[in-house]
């Protein structure tokens, strides 16, 4: 039986678009849209390998941005023909109107997080080792990219049955056995198939979901690393 992820976090295309953005170090105003195509398509195939549901809304950027690509390399044939609105120009508005209010919704998300518990003790604050995960998927998703990239079998089709998400889980407290730590190449190591690969992945969001173990990035595109999490560290809170 195939192994399905459906995560909350996973906001929508807008979001995917804005990250790689970020990550390539691209001016939003002049989106390169061969490259960010590419990139953006290539994100969408690795979701349908780890069976993400991929809705209609990134399908539908999708053919955007194949219609902006075809359109700058297939100029009009007539140029007295009306051009019409410009598509490239509609859609950096959109992402510059989400860019806006995807701002105002994490410094609300902030200050609820802030004043949520507020009492007369004084707020609780929760130790940054009680975050299970303090890395943004999309860094995930493109940290496994570099790691697909190097598999022997790039194009083989991914059948779960073959690598058990509970050997991988196994293999990777095994790892964490004995050590504060381990790195996000250490968890793939000896791996040379994608099947396994994603099989790693999978196990490690599990592991994750569970509470087992914290996925830390301490800065943008830095080093990700996989830290064992104890019980005692689940039910830690200090208050002020």
């Amino acid at each position: 039986m195939a192994y399905e992820v459906h995560l909350e976090m996973f906001e929508g295309p807008l979001d995917l678009l804005l990250f790689l953005i970020k990550k390539n170090d691209l001016d939003i105003y002049n989106i390169p849209i061969a490259q960010i195509t590419q990139e953006y398509l290539g994100y969408l195939d690795l979701m349908k390998q780890i069976n993400l549901d991929v809705a209609g809304d990134f399908l539908v950027l999708a053919a955007t941005l194949l219609a902006i690509k075809s359109r700058t390399l297939l100029p009009s044939q007539d140029p007295e023909a009306p051009e019409g609105p410009d598509p490239q120009a509609q859609l950096v508005a959109r992402l510059l109107e989400y860019k806006k209010f995807k701002g105002a919704a994490q410094a609300l998300e902030t200050r609820l997080e802030r004043f949520k518990d507020v009492c007369y003790r004084g707020e609780p604050r929760f130790q940054e080792s009680e975050k299970t995960l303090s890395i943004g998927f999309l860094e995930l998703l493109g940290a496994l990219q570099d790691i697909l990239a190097r598999c022997e079998d790039k194009h083989a089709e991914l059948l779960g049955e073959e690598f058990p998400i509970e050997e991988k889980m196994a293999k990777i407290m095994g790892l964490l056995e004995g050590r504060d730590c381990v790195t996000w190449n250490d968890i793939y190591a000896g791996e040379r198939k994608r099947r396994g690969v994603i099989s790693c992945f999978l196990a490690l969001l599990e592991l994750a979901k569970l509470e087992r173990v914290s996925i830390k990035q301490e800065r943008a595109f830095g080093p990700i690393f996989v830290h064992k999490r104890t019980p005692l560290e689940k039910s830690a809170i200090i208050y002020s």
